[in-house]
């Protein structure tokens, strides 16, 4: 049983890296996610 779930578990994070890895292949999403870092960075200046 323990390794029914742990094939499981693999193919879940196998399909969340592939969704990840295509909404980061968006230009939309690209610029939203350097925003995000940039706001993050200035945070860390103050």
């Amino acid at each position: 049983m323990g390794f029914v779930k742990t094939l499981v578990k693999g193919a879940v994070v196998a399909k969340l890296v592939q969704v990840a890895q295509r909404e980061l292949s968006k230009p939309e999403n690209q610029r939203k996610a350097r925003e995000m870092f940039q706001k993050v960075q200035q945070k860390r200046a103050r």
